[in-house]
């Protein structure tokens, strides 16, 4: 009786619906979704008040950059003290350090911040293929923009718009469906993967004068540690960003093409 039972039982398959999580759409389908997100954040600036609704998402996008690089000053070892958001965009972010610091910790804090919207761009887009880890992104998502507003942000703007964009997520994670849900963070993730491209500008200037001051951008910085132009330092960051959002893409894809 027992080799009878050995051979005709099989264990319980585990799937996401075991543990409430249905896609209502196949695999194959996700890489569709992710092009109509990317086709909806490229059209958006270009229809009348499609820069409204995508201001939200700028300064979203302003958090992505700066707290790159706060979370890299603070993986070095430095005090990460301000993070501020103005109005038209722009951003910065504070950090204290001895003045024995190595020049390398100060060219990884510059890099951190161009790349932190391609890092957190390339996880939504890995994490919105798999049912059981959108809700628990969207999640940490929300969490980490609460944690940090109240820790770091210094400015009205990003308090104003943080506070109810994670609120709003946090409703999404919850509350709507897997269609809703698979695409909010789509789209998120795409928006802020497109974002690292709309800094080509930026990063391809060794600074600016804002505000009647001089200021030297992240390439400028990483120039000054490291004695080679500016220009290669941004032309790396493209590339790097570019391989962080295209391994991202490139899985999803082979995901949905498995049988």
């Amino acid at each position: 009786m027992l080799d009878r039972f050995r051979k005709t039982s099989k264990p319980a398959k585990i799937t996401p619906a075991t543990f409430g999580y249905v896609d209502p759409d196949p695999p194959e389908n996700h890489p569709l979704w992710l092009a109509i997100a990317a086709g909806i954040v490229i059209l958006l600036p270009k229809i009348p008040l499609g820069n409204y609704l995508l201001y939200p998402l700028m300064i979203l996008t302003t958090w992505f950059h700066e707290m790159g690089h706060g979370l890299t000053a603070m993986l070095l070892g430095f005090d990460f003290t301000a993070l501020v958001i103005e109005a038209n965009g722009n951003g910065y972010a504070q950090y204290s350090f001895d003045p024995d610091t190595w020049g390398i910790s100060h060219w990884l804090v510059a890099a951190g911040g161009p790349l932190g919207p391609a890092i957190a761009g390339a996880l939504m887009i890995l994490a919105s293929g798999k049912p059981e880890a959108r809700r628990l992104t969207l999640i940490a998502l929300a969490a980490i923009m609460m944690i940090s507003t109240a820790i770091w942000v210094r400015s009205l703007i990003g308090w104003a718009v943080l506070l109810p964009t994670s609120a709003l997520i946090v409703w999404i994670a919850n509350s709507a469906n897997e269609n809703v849900s698979r695409f909010a963070l789509q789209f998120l993730g795409v928006h802020a993967a497109i974002s690292m491209f709309g800094q080509w500008n930026y990063l391809f200037i060794s600074g600016a004068v804002v505000d009647g001051m001089h200021k030297v951008s992240d390439t400028g910085k990483m120039a000054e540690h490291t004695g080679l132009p500016h220009w290669v330092w941004a032309s790396t960051l493209i590339a790097v960003g570019t391989l962080i959002i295209g391994g991202a893409l490139w899985r999803v894809i082979r995901q949905s093409s498995k049988p």
